[in-house]
């Protein structure tokens, strides 16, 4: 199946505990390459994030970040460090003993010390339950927002068939004059060979069975019935790829490859009028395919 790598979705679940936001954006890579923006506290759903979009995307950079607004805001827990705080107080009255310094600690400079004091979010049961739900609100969000990229994947995909499709009846069709051309020229380079050896024969005691077979040897040279078959064949191969339910892009290119190299070996054997100008118009098509099939998951 031919199914775009460059997309963007983005989703938003809201209840009355929170506001979850998901967007993705995907774009072109040889590989699957995750970057995930994701709250703290939903740090625990990486794992899962990472399955969900294996189970969507083969491969392609895709960026995916949550945004989350809870309803209430969490309650806090304040704790002084003991142990410091009176290894901090043993600490400064060597210093007024000393007339270093002077005056008593307050509580901004308390808050100035991160080692003083401590401040978390309190986790009641009440807190677990919303933690929970909100996770299970984020997977809910994460899997539309995939499915919406599907979506959008698979309708710049069937464009991109569209476009590949008419390009490569064209190649096909060019491989076709090539292949009519290079016969017309094989027939002509014969008929001058011939001539030729008609006009030596008077001057030149020449072995005409010798010269029969060079004759055969030089148009086998220049035969490109291999190639051409070998080439609808990858055509016939490029459909199969296209209409299956994986994904394809490599092997895509793959193929390219091999239809590439086919075209130039026609182009360096093949003799006659037109055949140059044909192999250049067959291969430039073809790197128009192979820029094409760059965006091809």
């Amino acid at each position: 199946m031919i199914k775009s790598m460059t997309g963007f979705a983005s989703i938003a679940r809201e209840d009355e505990r929170a506001t979850v936001t998901v967007t993705i954006r995907a774009l072109n890579h040889r590989y699957l390459d995750l970057q995930l923006r994701v709250p703290q506290s939903l740090a625990a759903l990486e794992s899962d994030i990472r399955a969900l979009v294996s189970r969507h995307v083969a491969r392609g950079r895709v960026e995916l970040s949550i945004s989350l607004q809870l309803r209430q805001t969490p309650g806090v827990e304040v704790e002084f460090n003991d142990d410091f705080g009176r290894a901090l107080e043993a600490a400064l009255e060597q210093a007024r003993a000393r007339g270093l310094v002077n005056g008593a600690l307050t509580p901004g400079d308390l808050l100035r010390i991160p080692q003083a004091i401590t401040i978390r979010d309190r986790q009641t049961s009440e807190d677990e339950v919303t933690q929970q739900a909100v996770a299970s609100q984020a997977r809910e969000a994460i899997d539309g927002a995939l499915r919406d990229l599907d979506t959008m994947r698979a309708r710049e995909g069937d464009h991109l068939r569209a476009d590949l499709d008419q390009r490569r009846m064209l190649v096909a069709d060019l491989v076709e004059r090539i292949a009519v051309a290079a016969d017309q020229g094989r027939a002509a380079m014969e008929e001058r060979l011939r001539e030729r050896v008609r006009e030596l024969r008077a001057e030149l005691q020449a072995d005409e069975a010798a010269v029969a077979q060079e004759i055969v040897r030089m148009a086998a040279r220049s035969d490109i019935s291999e190639e051409v078959a070998r080439f609808r064949a990858h055509v016939s191969h490029w459909v199969t790829l296209a209409d299956s339910a994986e994904p394809c892009g490599r092997k895509l290119d793959f193929l390219l490859q091999e239809m590439n190299r086919e075209v130039n070996t026609m182009g360096s054997k093949a003799d006659g009028l037109r055949v140059s100008e044909l192999i250049i118009a067959g291969k430039a098509e073809l790197e128009k395919m192979r820029e094409q099939v760059q965006n091809v998951e």
